[in-house]
This record gives C-alpha cells, structure tokens and sequence, in this order.
C-alpha cells in the first residue's frame, strides 16, 4: 500500500512530467468520458496554456514516479482554475488528491488569487466530494460562463 508521507508535491519540471500529466488524465477521461477539443489543447501543451499564462501544474512523486497531478489555470485578475486533476488509481485512496488540491490552493493563495473555481461531472461522485470536503461550493448556472467541456454538469468554487 502506497504511502502518502513518501509522496512529495512539486512544480512539473521536465517533459516527463509532461508526459505523465497527459497520460494520467487522458486515462481517467478515456475510462469515464471521451476526449474533447479542449482536453487535448490542455495536456498537448501543459506549459504553454497553464504554465506561461501563470499558472502552475503540479505533479506528486513516489520515488521516481508522477502518480499524480493538478493544474492551476489563470482565470482573470484574481482567479485561478483547478484543471486536470488525476491519480493513478493504484494511488487513489490514501490522500495524493487531497494534498494534490491543498497545495494547488497554497500556489493560488501565494500567486495572488481570491478564488478557484474548477469543473467536474457529477457521476464523478468521488471526486465531487473531496472538492465539497475541501471547501468547494456548487455555483449555480448564472454564476458562471459556459463550459468548454460537453462533460461538464458541475461548476464549484473556493474562495480564498
């Protein structure tokens, strides 16, 4: 059993870790969902749509091992968005997601945001539920623009 001690959250440094950040979520998309445009724009080029705007994408190592990762998208003046989150589910279970999301929100706190808005589905139940343990609130239809995802039946936000 994996142990989240022994995992270490850092800032995707080097084409591997890109690789792994593609491979990660395209697996947990491909197993529930279908890629879209807008997925394969973000985990083709990680750096040039999250990281160069000022955003971040963080990766959590086991060893030598990314077994998981987030991404901290710039969404206007004082807002990040929490993108492309995935652990390998041989690691799920055992606190990566929620250290994942703890120290995506440390970053945007430290970069200067006030909020963090991120999007899920719903038959994602797991994972809606760390976000509402995590401090997330459900945002209603009129409380923000329209999904680039068609997957997209969920919009919640943390403000900070």
């Amino acid at each position: 059993m994996p142990t989240t001690s022994l995992v270490v959250i850092d800032d995707m440094s080097s084409a591997e870790d890109a690789a792994a950040f593609r491979s990660l979520n395209e697996r947990w998309i491909t197993t529930f969902f279908t890629l879209e445009d807008e997925d394969r724009r973000l985990l083709g080029d990680p750096v040039r749509h999250i990281v160069e705007p000022g955003g971040v994408v963080l990766v959590a190592r086991l060893g030598t091992d990314v077994v998981g990762c987030v991404g901290l998208a710039p969404h206007g003046a004082d807002a990040f968005e929490l993108v492309k989150m995935a652990v390998d589910p041989d690691h799920q279970g055992h606190g990566t997601g929620r250290r994942l999301i703890r120290a995506a929100l440390d970053r945007a706190r430290d970069l200067g945001a006030r909020r963090v808005l991120l999007e899920t589905n719903s038959a994602l139940a797991s994972a809606v539920h760390l976000y509402e343990t995590t401090g997330f609130r459900h945002l209603g239809a009129d409380e923000h623009p329209p999904s680039p995802y068609v997957r997209a039946d969920v919009a919640m936000a943390l403000d900070l």
